[in-house]
């Protein structure tokens, strides 16, 4: 198989220039001015950007969470991330009490394989860390699932002791593996709830209310002293907050390997959605919470100076006329989660490029290359180069598009950024040289995603 794409402007995290890429079995063979090719497919990306293909490497797909499970699963969410011209994900394959950590990798596995519609990796969310559990990692990582996640909150369900992420992080640095954390003070984050609820605040802003910046902040504090002194490298999944930002500046200024993400919730959306009337504030529940207006310009500030290296999306989704109604009186019963995986590039490039807050090559390095160095899948992914897999994005960033429920593919009803315009639009999404999408449009098949083993964490 041979696809040839033309006279478009190639964008990596660090190049600009105009150019053809020759791709063949998969694989970039060759980049160059007035490449031929005359049994190849052709595509004319004149007058448009192309980028590699996305990594979003926070998914949340057939996810149980509390008396449901996430609405989209590996074939809905997967297509919809190809249509925003994300074509790798990294999901998270959750271990329960008393499950071994091969169980649950085994298990995604069996729920991606043969369905999923871009390629795919996963991290394995770890709840229990006991000797014989971590005896698993060095096969677990040997198998390509080189990151794990750990909870600071959530006590009873998913929250670690500080002694267990501890001892998880030397394991994982010994064998070359990264440890992801959600970062909250769990403890006192239930006794504001359970006090918020007592007084009868049950709607969806006291979500927001019981878990403040400086709970984010402690925890991301103490995660860094914990790794610090396990000599180990940390990653912290959906930054969100001024004061939590802070804390990963001061560990990276003093030279430490933490990294964290963000999201596009954070970088776009406030906690004045939290006063949508009725119980329409229930679609913006999810954690850590929207923040106030100036955290929005805190995190940007983090993005252009590198701080924040990932963009991603924590795509987490609930429908809201059945799921989220779960918490209808009570805010902490609702399904902490939204989507996003759709809209991830276009929502960045227009808040981001558009907005003047970054260029393209930050861009790039934002959606597709960070999360790919860290993550262990470049350069085979988040690159455009010879021998890289030729995942590429034909992206206009001028046409101009409107978010909406009735036209995503993600398999929920409502859309955090309804009615919203943008400007960028991932017109034609390949996957290893194969389109999948065309004129934004899906044209590919279920399964035509791969699992990709990943590599040991080397930054």
């Amino acid at each position: 198989m041979r696809t040839l794409v033309k006279n478009g402007r190639i964008v990596t995290a660090v190049d600009a220039y105009h150019a053809d890429i020759l791709i063949v079995d998969g694989t970039i063979a060759a980049i160059g001015r007035d490449l031929g090719a005359s049994d190849a497919d052709v595509i004319d990306a004149a007058g448009r950007m192309v980028i590699p293909g996305g990594v979003d490497p926070h998914t949340h797909l057939e996810n149980p969470s509390g008396q449901t499970v996430t609405s989209d699963d590996f074939l809905t969410g997967s297509r919809a991330a190809a249509v925003g011209g994300t074509t790798t994900i990294i999901d998270f394959a959750k271990q329960n009490k008393g499950e071994t950590l091969h169980y649950a990798y085994d298990t995604w596995q069996g729920k991606a394989r043969n369905r999923t519609c871009v390629d795919y990796g996963f991290h394995v969310i770890v709840v229990e860390a006991d000797e014989a559990r971590l005896a698993e990692v060095p096969d677990l990582i040997a198998s390509g699932v080189t990151s794990v996640k750990m909870y600071m909150a959530y006590r009873g369900r998913m929250m670690v002791d500080d002694g267990t992420l501890f001892r998880t992080m030397l394991a994982f640095k010994e064998n070359g593996g990264l440890v992801a954390l959600h970062a909250e003070n769990g403890d006192v984050i239930d006794v504001l709830v359970r006090q918020a609820v007592a007084a009868g605040k049950v709607a969806p802003k006291y979500h927001a209310v019981t878990r403040p910046p400086i709970l984010e902040a402690e925890a991301v504090h103490r995660a860094i002293c914990i790794a610090e002194v396990a000599e180990s490298p940390v990653y912290f999944v959906h930054l969100s907050s001024r004061q939590a930002l802070e804390e990963l500046q001061r560990g990276r200024d003093r030279g430490l390997p933490v990294f964290a993400e963000t999201c596009p919730h954070y970088l776009i959306l406030n906690d004045s959605r939290y006063d949508a009337p009725g119980f329409e504030g229930a679609k913006y529940v999810l954690t850590p919470p929207l923040r106030p207006p100036e955290h929005q310009e805190a995190l940007w500030r983090g993005v252009r100076a590198g701080d924040i290296s990932v963009v991603s999306t924590d795509h987490c989704p609930f429908c809201f006329a059945d799921q989220k109604a779960l918490g209808r009186d009570d805010f902490s019963k609702i399904p902490n989660g939204g989507p996003g995986i759709e809209n991830r590039l276009s929502l960045i490039y227009n808040a981001g490029v558009h907005g003047g807050r970054i260029n393209d090559n930050q861009f790039v390095n934002l959606i597709a290359t960070q999360p790919a160095k860290i993550f262990g899948l470049f350069p085979r992914k988040g690159t455009i180069a010879i021998g890289s897999d030729g995942d590429l994005v034909i992206f206009d960033p001028n046409r101009e598009l409107e978010i909406s429920a009735s036209t995503h593919l993600m398999n929920i009803d409502y859309n955090m950024y309804e009615g919203m315009q943008v400007r960028g639009s991932a017109d034609e999404v390949l996957l290893r040289g194969k389109p999948i999408v065309r004129e934004r449009k899906y044209v590919g098949q279920p399964g035509d995603g791969q699992y990709i083993p990943r590599q040991r964490f080397s930054l």
